[in-house]
């Protein structure tokens, strides 16, 4: 009777313990960190936000809120140009505006409390008892309560700011405690009218951006007013979540 010839057993591996594990490991740990690289993003595939997220981001932040500290100053106003100069005081989103004016007329600066709420401006002015209601525009400035309407208000610019690039990381706020991101482009006279309602052409922005989304302050350069030069008008805007009360005078 024959019988089958018993074939050997295939061998474990030669190679020692420690070896084999090191290269089965091997190929798991390449997969691994290509999964990780791919596309360039971080740790769980997340990726930045890009300057235009981070602008609507922004714009979001500053129409949720109930009110801030706004202030839209300049220090180049044009010689010789009626226009607005300052605007400090608190902003809601009623919209209302409770704060100081200040504007040039025929060169000279005069600075008045204002009151704006529903739809109306008043104005202390010198000489003249008590408030009175006054057009703005006749002095070159918006209606104040409205510069952090979502519609009509500074927030716009940000969402149309067109080729926006992010720029360098600074500190500011108090005791340069906040980490504040830059962001430039330009955006056109169409929504600028919104910030000062003569304001013609194209102009330069600059942004400054918290980590949390709040818009610090915005530098806006152009032309603002009929045949004058080239000036910059700086919004700050602090304390996000503030709550006043503001009514008719």
């Amino acid at each position: 009777m024959l019988r089958r010839a018993l074939r050997p057993r295939p061998r474990a591996s030669s190679l020692p313990s420690a070896a084999l594990a090191a290269a089965l490991l091997v190929p798991v740990g390449l997969l691994a960190g290509c999964s990780g690289d791919e596309g360039g993003t971080g740790s769980g595939g997340d990726t930045a936000p890009t300057p235009e997220e981070v602008l609507a981001q922004a714009k979001t932040t500053l129409d949720d809120t109930s009110g801030v500290q706004l202030s839209l100053t300049t220090e180049n106003l044009p010689d010789g140009t009626t226009g607005i100069t300052s605007a400090t005081g608190v902003a809601t989103a009623a919209p209302a505006f409770e704060g100081q004016i200040a504007v040039s007329l025929a060169g000279n600066s005069v600075e008045v409390p204002v009151v704006a709420v529903g739809g109306e401006v008043y104005a202390e002015l010198p000489l003249v008892p008590g408030f009175q209601t006054i057009d703005p525009g006749e002095y070159g400035a918006p209606d104040p309560a409205e510069l952090i309407d979502p519609e009509q208000g500074v927030s716009t610019l940000l969402t149309a700011t067109e080729e926006p690039t992010e720029g360098e990381t600074v500190r500011g706020g108090a005791d340069n405690s906040e980490v504040l991101t830059e962001y430039s482009g330009s955006v056109t006279d169409e929504v600028m009218t919104n910030v000062i309602p003569s304001a013609e052409g194209d102009f330069d922005v600059v942004y400054t951006i918290t980590e949390d989304g709040e818009l610090r302050s915005a530098e806006l350069t152009g032309v603002f007013y009929p045949a004058s030069a080239e000036m910059t008008y700086t919004v700050d805007l602090t304390d996000y979540g503030t709550e006043q009360d503001i009514t008719a005078p």
